[in-house]
């Protein structure tokens, strides 16, 4: 029997279900029309195809993402809001390892998922002007911190740390020194001469 009330919400709920707990691979409308209890061809009331599909999941994930990072970054700056952003970051992936997996890596580029990943990238953006940079030094150390955290989060995800040595210490490690590289000065821009 068709569940009655079902949303666009629902769907992309039943959706998150399916990815967290079978993996991006396994997200097909069968399969959210099975989970939501309706036939397949309900599904195209709230959504037009799987891609389309696929692209509320990203958006989700990141909205969720986005949420984590600004509440741990509330009330923080410099190091402290960098240590928790960091936190939170990876604690998400972790979490969430499928989920994560399922949300698009390039959001700027797709207009469909732009003010999304724009609204994340503020986050980001808006610690690392603690450390007074902008414009070009303020993209690269943005990169630089994603780059940390989302390897260290995906391999940890993943069990490809097989060492005994403890995580925590490895993490707290990597954030300490992406901290210090945040406190240097930035690199001059190429074609721009060194200092001294």
């Amino acid at each position: 029997m068709p569940r009655a009330g079902l949303s666009t919400e629902a769907v992309v709920d039943a959706a998150i279900g399916i990815v967290d707990a079978h993996g991006p691979g396994a997200l097909t409308l069968a399969a959210v029309a099975k989970a939501a209890g309706v036939a397949a061809p309900s599904l195209y009331k709230h959504v037009r195809n799987l891609a389309e599909l696929r692209d509320l999941v990203t958006r989700r994930v990141m909205e969720e993402l986005t949420e984590r990072l600004q509440r741990a970054a509330m009330g923080r700056s410099g190091d402290d809001a960098v240590r928790a952003v960091m936190q939170a970051y990876r604690s998400y992936v972790t979490d969430h390892p499928s989920r994560y997996a399922a949300m698009s890596q390039q959001p700027l580029t797709d207009p469909r998922m732009a003010l999304a990943g724009e609204r994340l990238l503020e986050v980001v953006l808006a610690v690392l002007r603690g450390y007074d940079l902008d414009g070009p030094d303020l993209v690269h150390a943005a990169r630089c911190l994603r780059s940390a955290v989302h390897g260290f989060a995906v391999l940890e995800a993943a069990g490809a740390f097989g060492l005994p040595e403890d995580t925590e210490n490895s993490y707290e490690l990597l954030v300490r020194m992406v901290v210090g590289g945040l406190r240097a000065a930035p690199p001059p821009e190429p074609n721009e001469p060194p200092i001294g």
